[in-house]
């Protein structure tokens, strides 16, 4: 053979193996955050240095209208010099979309409600980080290990249309007594909805592990011809077409605020409700894991919880001192007596799975 040829033809050879060897090593590399062994060893400082040099985070589920998330990631932004960029998603939708992205993952941090957070954690999608007001958290309402961390509480409310409803209603009895449509939105998909199933339950004497009162009550409503699947937005409730919806009281009191706050009466049922939360998550493919670990550190911060009580959600801790004109804005303290968080998370989880079917069969048959 010509040596120049059999030269070319090693070369040619040597040049495939490496580009199919810097294929492979694509294929396995791994995502920036797994870089990151033990996040809780990081110091303020070196998170906010390297948050700041990432320059960039990208959140899922925590729109500008959420919660006051507007205002919050204002502060973030400006505090690590970061660009930021959020899809509104479900909390479902946003777990699977950490899920198919994986390495190629364009969400940082999201926001979901509390029964996914352990959802999250066991497919193995979350960076644990504690952030340095763990202890002030109360143990219901975050993990072991820092997967997930609740940042606001949330209360199921009662949110009435004084306009179109005379007597608005104080307890779950006084709505099966009324005569106007009662909106629950889609219990098959959003941990809200779900919620309010479980707070109609837990009123009734049932929990987390018997959902069989609260599904009574719904069906009830159905056979009565007065359950509205309409979801609770701003838009719909400012045409009319909300009478009473079943919502958190950080979203009564907001679309109240939006539309024409002395037009609605917002209230807790007197017989009980269900207090949970949502959660951030990290994901563990975040391309800007230090900007989203920052991210965390603020929302439990000071700052952080009176900025989401500006956007009436209650703050995960009880030691953050709200300003007066903060606190005269929230339902007052005695209304929430009667709700109490879920006791047993685990079984929750459970029953959640067997919601939509429940739903389904008892509920959704018997809409008129």
């Amino acid at each position: 053979m010509n040596v120049k040829k059999w030269c070319k033809s090693i070369q040619v050879v040597m040049l495939g193996m490496s580009v199919l060897g810097l294929a492979a090593c694509a294929d396995t590399k791994e995502p920036v955050a797994s870089s990151i062994k033990d996040p809780n060893s990081l110091t303020l400082n070196e998170i906010e240095t390297k948050a700041k040099k990432e320059g960039e985070v990208n959140s899922a589920g925590m729109p500008d209208s959420w919660a006051n998330w507007g205002e919050t990631w204002d502060e973030i932004t400006k505090k690590y010099t970061l660009k930021h960029n959020d899809t509104d998603l479900s909390s479902a939708e946003e777990i699977a979309k950490m899920e198919s992205e994986k390495e190629n993952a364009t969400a940082d941090i999201g926001d979901v409600g509390m029964s996914f957070g352990p959802v999250a954690e066991q497919k193995k999608l979350t960076l644990p980080y504690k952030t340095s007001y763990w202890n002030d958290v109360p143990d219901w309402a975050k993990d072991d290990n820092g997967d997930w961390v609740v940042g606001y509480q949330g209360t199921i409310a009662f949110l009435t249309n004084k306009e179109l409803v005379k007597n608005p209603p104080k307890s779950w009895d006084d709505i099966l007594k009324g005569n106007y449509k009662v909106t629950v939105g889609d219990v098959q998909r959003g941990t809200q909805n779900q919620m309010a199933v479980l707070a109609a339950a837990m009123a009734y004497g049932g929990d987390e592990k018997h959902l069989q009162p609260g599904i009574d009550f719904f069906k009830k409503l159905a056979k009565q011809g007065r359950l509205s699947l309409t979801d609770a937005k701003p838009a719909n409730i400012e045409k009319g077409e909300v009478e009473v919806a079943l919502v958190w009281d950080f979203n009564a009191l907001g679309y109240a605020e939006q539309i024409n706050r002395d037009q609605f009466d917002v209230t807790i049922p007197k017989e009980g409700s269900v207090v949970s939360g949502y959660t951030t998550i990290i994901n563990k493919y975040a391309k800007h894991p230090y900007a989203a670990i920052a991210a965390r550190e603020y929302i439990l911060s000071d700052e952080g919880q009176i900025n989401l009580a500006k956007g009436y959600a209650r703050p995960i801790r009880d030691n953050v001192k709200l300003p007066k004109e903060v606190a005269d804005k929230m339902i007052p303290k005695e209304e929430y007596k009667n709700a109490k968080p879920i006791k047993d998370f685990q079984a929750w989880e459970e029953t959640a799975k067997t919601l939509p079917q429940l739903w389904q069969e008892e509920v959704l048959v018997n809409v008129k």
